[in-house]
């Protein structure tokens, strides 16, 4: 990604532990931000318009390969971790995830078009109150939710940018977007992040 957008900050949570699993992901050999290119071209451009309005945007996850997906999976199945409930899902049992849309056994993300992004100031790097952290599995995260200003606001500016180089929001997370006319909508590839 760095190729197309090089002021794209990184924020990639799952070739860390510090993300709602608390482990490094499966398959995530590396903190890098791919995606297919007509993905990262788009995001190039909405790097772009952003700037104009002295913003950027951070990503948080971009391809995830399969084996990831697969763990999430997993995970779902593992006793409730108290510390990371309350911090990911405190009011979403663990074991509902899936059901409620927060965790699928096949991701957008495996097709490479499919990305997790919040905004942030260009001036001093600071992010932008969204109403909810990054992987908050609850309906206060979905895109339409009651959060007040100015997380609303913040949240409409970012739906509107991507959506205007043509990437689709994900209504149960206001940062999931992939792109609409992606090249590999039936693909789900399982290459790990090196």
């Amino acid at each position: 990604m760095k190729t197309f957008a090089p002021s794209l900050v990184q924020d990639l949570r799952y070739a860390t532990s510090d993300n709602f699993v608390g482990a490094r992901i499966d398959g995530y050999e590396a903190a890098r931000c791919l995606l297919s290119e007509p993905a990262a071209r788009a995001l190039a451009a909405v790097q772009r318009d952003l700037a104009a309005e002295g913003l950027g945007l951070v990503a948080f996850d971009c391809y995830r390969p399969q084996r990831a997906v697969d763990h999430f999976v997993r995970w779902t199945r593992e006793p409730a971790d108290p510390v990371r409930a309350a911090r990911h899902h405190p009011r979403v049992p663990k074991d509902a995830l899936i059901r409620e849309g927060y965790i699928a056994p096949r991701s957008g993300h495996s097709r490479g078009s499919t990305l997790d992004v919040a905004l942030v100031s260009l001036a001093d790097g600071a992010r932008l109150d969204l109403g909810t952290p990054f992987d908050f599995f609850d309906p206060l995260a979905h895109v339409d939710a009651p959060v007040p200003e100015p997380a609303r606001a913040h949240r409409a500016r970012l739906r509107a940018a991507m959506e205007r180089r043509g990437f689709r929001p994900y209504p149960p997370e206001w940062w999931h977007f992939t792109l609409a006319d992606e090249p590999y909508p039936d693909a789900y590839f399982d290459v790990p992040v090196r």
